[in-house]
């Protein structure tokens, strides 16, 4: 059975068997280690699945990257707190944009995204990542951020760098501005599957690698092919070992998938 946490662990054990070092984000930004597997953890939902991964990898003397989200099914002070204490990066998995809209509608019950003044949305979304990283950094001296993909939402929370810099807040890395992906082969598990791009509205990236995967068995029957850097983004909430939240993690994103087939060929 695929996606789950045995299959994550031997994903894992294969890799420190082909040699490959581990970087958190943030380290692989001061200083690019040649073999290296960067670990990238999406905490979107069931925070305590990303705990098990982040024990399992310091069992294993790794590291990896975790971006929390500021909504009650990913952020938990005492779980980011407990990553952060065996080793782990801890980063604001952001999704301002959203927030943005949200915090207006309440403020404007009758307010349409067309309606709503597009200086008026970014001005909010920054206040709004403004507030959030100070809450996570009272937690984690964050240094990275990642933007959550939010499919179901008519946003792309990356906009807001349109109109801002991240680096004005201290912040030196966002995957998808600052990693060159012909360089680094980008993997993701999105869609629960690793060959996903046709069922992902956001998570995805122009690459200059002819990979493709499907289970995580090819990733492992075919390691000694990978480059010498690899990013593996994961979705902690659908890896389980136990049989009904498996079963439903399955039922559940084959349903997503088809809803975001639909979506993108409507637009």
């Amino acid at each position: 059975m695929d996606f789950t946490v045995n299959t994550y662990r031997k994903l894992l054990d294969q890799l420190i068997k082909a040699n490959y070092t581990f970087q958190t984000f943030s380290g692989f930004l001061e200083k690019q280690e040649d073999r290296v597997i960067l670990l990238r953890h999406d905490v979107d939902d069931k925070k305590m699945n990303s705990l098990h991964f982040a024990k399992i990898q310091h069992e294993l003397g790794i590291k990896g990257t975790y971006y929390f989200r500021m909504v009650p099914q990913s952020f938990d002070e005492k779980v980011i707190k407990e990553i952060a204490g065996l080793g782990h990066e801890i980063g604001y998995h952001y999704e301002d944009m959203d927030f943005a809209f949200q915090r207006i509608k309440t403020q404007e019950p009758r307010a349409k995204i067309k309606n709503i003044k597009e200086e008026d949305l970014y001005k909010t979304a920054i206040e709004i990542f403004r507030e959030n990283l100070k809450k996570l950094r009272k937690l984690y001296p964050v240094k990275t951020i990642c933007m959550h993909g939010s499919p179901r939402s008519s946003f792309d929370n990356k906009a807001v760098w349109k109109k801002y810099n991240y680096r004005d807040f201290g912040i030196i890395g966002e995957p998808f501005f600052d990693i060159d992906f012909n360089k680094v082969f980008y993997i993701t598990d999105t869609g629960r599957r690793w060959d996903g791009n046709k069922v992902s509205i956001r998570d995805k990236v122009d690459s200059g690698f002819n990979f493709s995967f499907h289970h995580t068995r090819d990733i492992i029957q075919n390691i000694h092919k990978l480059p010498g850097q690899v990013m593996l983004t994961f979705h902690p909430q659908r890896w389980t070992n136990k049989p009904i939240p498996w079963l439903w993690e399955l039922l559940f994103q084959n349903v997503k998938n088809q809803v975001k087939k639909y979506y993108l060929k409507k637009n």
